[in-house]
């Protein structure tokens, strides 16, 4: 597609990415590695702790989070010079887009023409809007004329146009044969850039959650303290975008000047050269990951063994110092917040509130609607097949892009919104905040599709009459929608203070950092005696800004939801904005009231009214 670059990666410049992942990596490790011990401290503290009354109602979701897989006839811009040929597309389950010559060549299972995995892609279906991108993305340097035509099928117009565009990778274009066509492939496509982009934010061990704080702390040492969208993707993913954002610089100033092309040419021929160094720095970071993952599998056994013991002597150290720093960094700290946050806390958090309730609400109404046409199904006597089909289509409403967008889109309404109120708190996360209310809609939608259908399957016999299983359905359905309502309230609570928590804490970090780093060396002598990795000064000065944070924070969420007593409070509240669904895993397990047969879903049978067998989906 479009010009070449002149001169493709050579081996020098393969073995200079090379360096400058190893460099990478051997920075990032360590910070990594005291993570990861400071996780495991997390977890065997969290364990002997206090536990916590179940508080989540509704079944948790077995399924794991997926996209429908979608296909169908499109056309690409592709070849050189570029052309745009038929093709079959399909977007598969976990995120990957493939394409073939021919929907053959799909169905017997022969390996694509091409394919990507779509993290940190975004869907444009304006065509105008693709070519702005294109002439902000290269510019023409000032006086440069160049010989050479400008490619002449960027500007031809495009009747339903898909373009997927990606910081650091080459940009693919698509076209459909009609507007419904191009809407189904956007929202499709637009779930496996959610589903790949938030694998980490969803993930429940430890070592996910070690390797995100290990991100920040990272970035903080390196100056960079606001939060943003680089941690979308794999770790690998997450790594390769970092080092990509440090060679930026020196990959426009050195390749620029010398790449071919005029215009929207050049600039295509630009991003295939990215592409390029993407992938190398991509494969680096992986071999790099890998290598390091028996070290760590190593590491986490040791931490076990040797944190376990000494557990409660090292929280009470951490007690003390904790009580020593705060009162030192007291002042300064409530200074700060009292400057600089408290005017704009009330304004970004009833615009996060206003945004979950918004999505929740509708999350709520389509399983109403889905509870009711069950209802509606049994009491008119349809056929077996029939409502096989109606009880399949209800477990499957969690992962129906189409359905699924009239709660997705609350949440993209409110997008520029939250961008202005925390960019002036170097926040730049929008679209991962975004994503986490998406995915926050879907687990509560797949959690309540599972309740129901189980409460369902427990309660219809072969002795009622389609009258009397729909009257049980509506039993079901009150008791559904409580379940709901109570999980939902939780759940917006939870994700409403821990987006807070990323906003504001990397910003009052950044504004104490001149005034308050340097009192940490007293206090490092205790620390150190421990001789644990798990516990650091750095670490417990962090909690003790954290501490008095969340105070203001859920003063002010007890203020925005007039509750006097609100069930988000400072031990009882997740510090993660995606962290979920851990408590309900737990409360699964503790409860236990609706057992489910060996290798059932959330497509459990409904009833097996006449003949048995005709709900099972």
């Amino acid at each position: 597609m479009g010009g070449r670059p002149s001169s493709p990666l050579d081996k020098r410049q393969q073995q200079h990415l090379r360096g400058q992942v190893d460099t990478l990596l051997r920075n990032f490790l360590p910070c990594y590695r005291g993570q990861l011990a400071a996780s495991v401290l997390w977890q065997i503290s969290r364990e002997l702790g206090p536990q916590e009354p179940a508080g989540c109602q509704l079944l948790h979701s077995k399924k794991l989070p997926r996209v429908r897989e979608h296909r169908g006839p499109l056309t690409q811009l592709q070849g050189h010079p570029p052309q745009w040929q038929p093709i079959f597309c399909v977007l598969r389950g976990d995120g990957r887009l493939e394409w073939f010559k021919h929907r053959e060549e799909y169905e017997n299972g022969d390996r694509p023409l091409g394919s990507v995995v779509l993290t940190g892609y975004t869907v444009l279906t304006s065509q105008s809007e693709y070519l702005h991108l294109l002439d902000t993305l290269c510019p023409e340097p000032s006086g440069h004329h160049t010989q050479e035509e400008p490619e002449p099928l960027l500007e031809m117009p495009v009747s339903f146009p898909l373009f997927l565009q990606h910081p650091f990778r080459r940009h693919l274009c698509f076209s459909a044969a009609t507007a419904e066509v191009q809407r189904a492939w956007r929202l499709a496509l637009q779930g496996g850039i959610r589903l790949r982009g938030t694998v980490l934010q969803r993930s429940q061990a430890p070592a996910a959650r070690a390797f995100l704080d290990a991100i920040r702390l990272y970035r903080q040492q390196q100056g960079h303290f606001g939060d943003d969208d680089v941690t979308l993707g794999s770790d690998a993913e997450v790594l390769t975008a970092l080092l990509m954002r440090e060679l930026l610089p020196a990959l426009r100033a050195q390749t620029l000047p010398r790449l071919r092309g005029a215009g929207r040419a050049r600039a295509w021929a630009w991003a295939k050269l990215l592409d390029g160094v993407h992938a190398a720095v991509l494969a680096g970071a992986s071999t790099g990951l890998r290598a390091f993952q028996p070290e760590k599998e190593e590491l986490l056994a040791a931490l076990e063994k040797t944190i376990r013991p000494d557990v409660d002597q090292m929280l009470k150290l951490r007690e003390r110092v904790l009580g020593r720093l705060q009162a030192n960094v007291q002042g300064p700290l409530e200074s700060c917040l009292r400057r600089k946050v408290d005017a704009q806390l009330p304004r970004v958090t009833q615009t996060l509130l206003s945004t979950v309730e918004a999505e929740l609400t509708a999350v709520q109404t389509l399983l109403t609607q889905g509870m009711d046409r069950l209802s509606c199904h049994l009491r008119g006597s349809p056929s077996s097949t029939r409502l096989r089909k109606e009880v399949y289509s209800f477990g499957e409403m969690p992962w129906d892009p189409e359905l699924m967008q009239t709660c997705y889109r609350e949440a993209e309404r409110s997008r520029g919104r939250l961008g202005q109120l925390a960019e002036p708190f170097g926040f730049f996360g929008t679209q991962s905040l975004v994503f986490g209310a998406q995915d926050l809609a879907q687990q509560l939608m797949a959690d309540a599709v599972a309740t129901f259908l189980q409460l369902a399957d427990q309660c219809l016999t072969t002795a009622l009459d389609c009258d009397q299983a729909a009257q049980q359905l509506e039993k079901v359905r009150g008791r559904v929608l409580k379940k709901f309502q109570s999980d939902s309230g939780s759940a917006q609570r939870r994700f409403i203070h821990g987006w807070l928590l990323c906003i504001f804490l990397p910003f009052v970090l950044s504004q104490l950092e001149l005034s308050c780093k340097a009192e940490l060396s007293e206090f490092e002598g205790d620390v150190l005696a421990v001789g644990s990795p798990a516990l650091t000064i750095e670490g417990i000065y962090e909690d003790v800004i954290r501490g008095v944070l969340l105070q203001r924070i859920n003063r002010e969420l007890k203020k925005a939801l007039g509750a006097s007593n609100m069930s988000c409070t400072l031990d009882g509240c997740s510090e993660l904005p995606w962290d979920q669904g851990e408590t309900d895993v737990e409360t699964e397990a503790q409860r236990g009231t609706c057992s489910r047969q060996p290798g059932s879903s959330t497509e459990v049978p409904l009833c097996p009214l006449p003949p048995p067998g005709t709900f099972q989906s």
